[in-house]
């Protein structure tokens, strides 16, 4: 019994092993968007814009959120319930300032008239809405997990004290902190 006990603890838990698994497809897939964007970039009529103030503003926002969903982590092992939820739901707010400063980044893009899709665009200005947008949509994926551990760790009754959840939640938000790290130094690099 107590080798079968031994060989389970060194196994990787089924949900982080998933997280590991998505975490690899979705660096294959803006690795793949990042190296069209490199070769598109060398075609004539390639139009560079400078990165909005804004997006610059939501890399500190991230960034904070690294430390709160850090700070979660640590609340959960201790069973620290109250502090768990808290720094959940801290991490979710910043998750959404996050996206409202993108949001506010493309708006300032469109009031210095330059077109992201359709008629007057340009393909950089539409790599740009694609790749970013795509990294919006995974962080709007990880503040729905994140209301989502909140809200259970708020409506259970028993306490089982599972740090789990909040490992794999965090491992998939400073995945995405890492990669609009990786992205904004990019686009700034590439221009």
């Amino acid at each position: 019994m107590t080798e079968t006990v031994n060989i389970q603890r060194g196994r990787i838990h089924p949900y982080k092993f998933t997280m590991w698994v998505a975490i690899g497809s979705i660096i294959m897939m803006f690795a793949g968007l990042t190296s069209a964007y490199i070769v598109k970039r060398s075609q004539a009529g390639w139009v560079m814009i400078d990165i909005p103030l804004a997006f610059w503003f939501s890399t500190v926002v991230i960034l904070a959120s690294s430390v709160t969903v850090h700070l979660a982590v640590r609340a959960s092992r201790e069973r620290d319930m109250p502090g768990y939820r808290k720094w959940m739901v801290a991490t979710a707010v910043l998750g959404t300032v996050f996206l409202i400063l993108q949001t506010k980044g493309f708006m300032d893009l469109r009031a210095q008239d330059i077109r992201l899709v359709g008629a007057g665009s340009n393909a950089s200005h539409s790599f740009l809405l694609a790749i970013a947008g795509l990294h919006g949509l995974h962080v709007l994926g990880g503040v729905a997990a994140l209301l989502v551990i909140a809200w259970r760790v708020v409506r259970s009754r028993t306490r089982t004290y599972s740090s789990v959840p909040a490992e794999v939640i965090s491992t998939y938000w400073h995945f995405v902190d890492v990669l609009w790290i990786y992205l904004i130094l990019f686009f700034n690099w590439m221009r």
